[in-house]
This record gives structure tokens, C-alpha cells and sequence, in this order.
């Protein structure tokens, strides 16, 4: 391994330092909600499931759309080899939804933080074969403990922009000496390629999205039917998962859509549905046992969209109309949902334009969305199909590179 940069030794450093605060802050967050209540002491490095034998592949992807975006690949490389795999994230929300999605041959971890005990402790129990790091969620004391111990790593389906780009140059050579642990990287799209470059990256391959390829999220089938059952041939939609911006742009939109289809269904699937959600028309509401028999109902309930998006013709996709700017839009598509969005889409810009291409749209007003919503969605739906299949055929070929750097390590 090559010798540290300054500015990775002074961050080594300081991570000394973590534990001297780390249960104290867990704890607290536990008290809040905010972490799971028995297996919060996996951010300490201790594992809470055994190690499964044989080939051990570790894939990291910090949050929910990132840790869900993981399934289609590792259905791919389940196919391929006989490993195990450990997927870690770092919140509550990705775990539960990925407890309910999970691929076979898988278990899901806190990722501990990154403090040299707690790296070694992890590193010790789970010893893994392959590092798959995903997107942007990269830890500087991991990578050069994996490094020590000859363990490959890759990072796949890299994301940055140019805002995150000058910042990450403040440290180019800290960042310049973990991309050159890598044996693989792939990114998104052609400016995350120039700007992974740009900080000493090499041989940077665009692969796209892992998002576009993902099996459709898991829904209770007994109970999509019973729903099914009470709406009959009610035109149900939904905005999801959604923020107040998309909230009010929905209900003006399905104000006027009333007029035509008076029996219509919005359903409001909220971001975050722990918190409150202004809703100024008549409505049910799930969380309190309520079925949808008002013309609104609000879905606040977690890990839901499967069920969601199995309802709705149509969707309106969150995030869109404010500055979160997006959310993914392939769950949607995977469940056969006509896709419409708001025109702030930096985080899923290459997602998005592709789509436009192949029958999603733009709204940029409630009338736009009416009009929208009034149309045959038949089209719009089959050619975001056949774009998200063509997609698979990228992540086939990722599964197999993947796999063949373990085979090449051995």
C-alpha cells in the first residue's frame, strides 16, 4: 500500500478521538427514534448475526434509495457465485425498507463508525472477500484498513457534482490515494467521470444508474388485493415520496381532475411520514386503520411504496418541485407506474432525461399535471418499461466484473 497523505494520517488521527463520544451520542439517538433500539451497538463494531461461510462480498451504500438501488445487482451475482453478501447502511429508514426487499443469501449491518477499533472489530468478524463501495458514501480509515489487509475494493455507480466535486479538491490528495485503492470504478455519468478524474481516479467506466435496474419493491399481495377490491375502476394516483411542494402541487392538480373524474383517488405517500403533513381537503388516513373511501388518502406509513405504486396508474414523483431536486423514479417504473415529475431533478438528472425520452414528462403547473393525468398512460408506461430492461443488461454485465475481481484476487 502506498505511504499516507498528510491529510489522511490527520484524519486517522482524529477518529482516534470517536470513541470517547460515540455511545454517549448513539444513545441518545436511540431515546429520539433515531437509531434501531438492539442493534444500535453495530455502529460499534459489534455484530449482531454470525458469519455465514464461504466467500464473503461486503457492498456500502449509505441510505435507503442507495441500499435498495443494491438488489438487482445482488440478484445478478447471486447467479454468478455461491458468496454470501453483507449489505450496511448508515439509517434506520434504509435498513427497515431493506428488510422487507431483501435479496437471498443477504444480511443487512449498521455500518460502524469510522474509528479504529470499531473498523478492526467489524473487519475481524466479517472479513470479507470484495468491498463494494456505492455511490458516495466512502470512509477514508475503512478503505486504508482494507487496503492494509489486501482486501480489493471498488466503487460503483459514483455520483458527484460540482458542488460536492470543489469541495472534495480541497483534499485531492486524500481523495486522489483512495481512488487508486480501487479496483474498479464506475460512475453514473459523464461530469461524475471528469470529476473523479479530476482527483486522481483512472480508468473510470460510466455504467449508469443501479437504480434503473432494481426488482420491484415487496408489497402484502392480500392486501393489494383487498384495496384493489374497494377501489374498483376508480383512476387512483399518487405524488410520492413526497414533500410539501409536490403535496400542493398534487391537490391543485386533482382539484381539477375531480371535475372529469369525479371518483378519482389521490393517494399522498409523504417523505417522511413521522412528520406532520398539511393536507387542507378532506381525507383518510392509513396510519390510523383508514381505507381510501374520500377522494384523498394519505399513505403515512413506512416502507409502503411497493403497495403504493402498485395501486396508482399514475405518479407524480417527489422531490421534484423543491430543492431536494428528486427522488428515484425507477421504483415507480418497475411496478408498471405512468411517471410524471417537477423540473428540479439534479440529483437524478441522467435518470431523468432518459426517461423524458421514453414517455415520462416534465409539469411544471397543476393544469400541465391535469392534462396529463387525463391522457392514455398506456404509452408512457410500456416505453419506460423497455428502457428499464434495456438498463438490466448494463448491470448483468457489472455483476460479472464484479465478480471476476474476487476470482482474479484469489
Amino acid at each position: 500500500m502506498a505511504k499516507l497523505p498528510l491529510s489522511l494520517r490527520a484524519y486517522m488521527a482524529l477518529t482516534h478521538l470517536v470513541p470517547l463520544l460515540a455511545k454517549r451520542h448513539l444513545k441518545k439517538r436511540v431515546a429520539r427514534g433515531k437509531e434501531h433500539p438492539t442493534r444500535w451497538t453495530e455502529k460499534l463494531g459489534q455484530a449482531t448475526i454470525t458469519r455465514p461461510r464461504g466467500p464473503l462480498i461486503w457492498l456500502h451504500a449509505v441510505g435507503l434509495g442507495e441500499v435498495l438501488s443494491l438488489r438487482g445487482l445482488i440478484h445478478e451475482m447471486a447467479d454468478q457465485t455461491d458468496a454470501n453478501f453483507l449489505v450496511t447502511s448508515g439509517t434506520l429508514a434504509g435498513a427497515n425498507a431493506f428488510a422487507k426487499n431483501a435479496p437471498p443469501r443477504t444480511i443487512h449491518q449498521f455500518l460502524p463508525l469510522d474509528a479504529p477499533q470499531y473498523r478492526q472489530a467489524f473487519l475481524d468478524h466479517w472479513q470479507p472477500d470484495l468491498c463494494v463501495w456505492v455511490e458516495q458514501d466512502i470512509w477514508p480509515g475503512f478503505v486504508a484498513d482494507l487496503a492494509r489487509r489486501d482486501i480489493p475494493q471498488t466503487l460503483i455507480a459514483a455520483r458527484m457534482n460540482a458542488k460536492s466535486h470543489a469541495r472534495h479538491a480541497r483534499t485531492t490528495p486524500l481523495f486522489s490515494f483512495i481512488y487508486k485503492q480501487m479496483r474498479l470504478i464506475t460512475a453514473q455519468d459523464a461530469n461524475t467521470q471528469t470529476h473523479l478524474q479530476n482527483l486522481g481516479a483512472s480508468n473510470v467506466i460510466i455504467t449508469g444508474s443501479l437504480k434503473s435496474s432494481a426488482p420491484p419493491l415487496q408489497y402484502d399481495a392480500a392486501e393489494l388485493s383487498e384495496l384493489q377490491t374497494i377501489l374498483g375502476p376508480r383512476f387512483t394516483w399518487t405524488t410520492a415520496p413526497a414533500h410539501q411542494a409536490d403535496v400542493d402541487l398534487a391537490l391543485a392538480a386533482h382539484a381539477q381532475l375531480l371535475t372529469t373524474k369525479p371518483d378519482a383517488l389521490l393517494i399522498i405517500a409523504p417523505r417522511f411520514p413521522d412528520r406532520e403533513n398539511t393536507i387542507s381537503v378532506p381525507h383518510t388516513v392509513r396510519s390510523k386503520g383508514e381505507k381510501p373511501t374520500e377522494n384523498v388518502w394519505l399513505a403515512d406509513t413506512f416502507g409502503d411504496l411497493g403497495l403504493i405504486y402498485s395501486l396508482a396508474d399514475a405518479a407524480l414523483i417527489g422531490g421534484t418541485n423543491d430543492n431536494t431536486e428528486g427522488h428515484n423514479p425507477w421504483e415507480a417504473v418497475a411496478l408498471n407506474t405512468a411517471i410524471f415529475h417537477g423540473p428540479r431533478v439534479a440529483n437524478f438528472q441522467t435518470d431523468y432525461d432518459a426517461l423524458d425520452k421514453n414517455g415520462a414528462l416534465c409539469i411544471t403547473s397543476p393544469a400541465e399535471l391535469t392534462d396529463a393525468l387525463i391522457r392514455d398512460l398506456q404509452p408512457n408506461i410500456a416505453a419506460a418499461s423497455d428502457l428499464r430492461a434495456k438498463h438490466g443488461k448494463a448491470i448483468t454485465a457489472l455483476a460479472k466484473t464484479l465478480t471476476d475481481v474476487i476470482r482474479q484476487h484469489d
